[in-house]
This record gives structure tokens, C-alpha cells and sequence, in this order.
């Protein structure tokens, strides 16, 4: 059997980071336009009169987006980062990777629990798979150590 060369491997990894971060930015746009926000914000609020304290803060519309597309604008700006590879890099996007597949997951089952499509649900989807890839990827990864 013959393995792949590390420049393939690297080449696969950047794809796998590239395709998540655009599943990504669909998702937000899918929330953005559906209703997620609110949606968060009644449950975050929800929950602290219930506990007394919950951990999440409540966001206006600019400071949710406005953050989300930072974070976007850094993973694609991370990128040659992620080219060069190493074992740092390859946690942190396995990480993100696992996070990533986790919202999707909350999406989906979400809706199928509440028996209504939850704003994001459209666009998970593309998040999970591509998220799915950056956490193979990242597992896989030996090389780029």
C-alpha cells in the first residue's frame, strides 16, 4: 500500500479547514437570516432565572455577528497556519473540528427533538461533514507532526 506523501496530507488538511470554515460562514448566514439569535437569548435568560446563573452571556444582533464574522475572517486568515501544520495546530483544529460537529449535531437533533426546523438547521448539513473531515483529518494526522 502506498502512503500518501505529507505534501498531499497537508494539501487534505487545508482543504478539510477551508471547506469547514465556508460551512461555517453559511451557518451563520443561516442563523443570521432564521431567527437564532432571539431563539438563543430567550434560552440563555430562561435558564439563569431558573439556576440562579448560567455561564452564556446574552448578545445584541451587531455583537453576535460581529464577533462570528471575526472568528470567520481568523480561521480563513489562519489558514497558512494551518498549511504548515504541527501538532499544536492539528489539536487546536481537531478541537474546533469536534465543536463544530457538536453544533451541527445540536441543530439537527435539535429540530428532530422539538419537531420544528431550529434557526441554522439548513446549513448543518454542510457543517457536519465538514466538520466530520477536519476531526479525521486531525486524527489521521501524523503527517504534519
Amino acid at each position: 500500500m502506498v502512503s500518501e506523501s505529507r505534501s498531499v496530507q497537508k494539501n487534505r488538511n487545508v482543504v478539510a479547514w477551508l471547506l469547514l470554515v465556508t460551512a461555517l460562514a453559511l451557518h451563520v448566514f443561516d442563523e443570521a437570516t432564521t431567527g437564532f439569535l432571539p431563539l438563543y437569548n430567550e434560552v440563555v435568560s430562561g435558564l439563569c432565572e431558573r439556576l440562579g446563573f448560567f455561564p452564556m452571556p446574552n448578545f445584541t444582533f451587531p455583537q453576535w455577528i460581529g464577533g462570528l464574522v471575526t472568528l470567520i475572517c481568523v480561521c480563513y486568515l489562519a489558514t497558512p497556519v494551518v498549511a504548515r501544520g504541527g501538532r499544536v495546530i492539528r489539536t487546536l483544529t481537531t478541537a474546533f473540528g469536534i465543536l463544530m460537529v457538536v453544533n451541527a449535531l445540536g441543530h439537527l437533533l435539535g429540530s428532530l427533538f422539538l419537531g420544528r426546523l431550529l434557526p441554522g438547521f439548513w446549513s448543518s448539513p454542510f457543517l457536519l461533514p465538514a466538520a466530520v473531515w477536519v476531526v479525521v483529518r486531525g486524527l489521521a494526522g501524523d503527517a504534519d507532526a
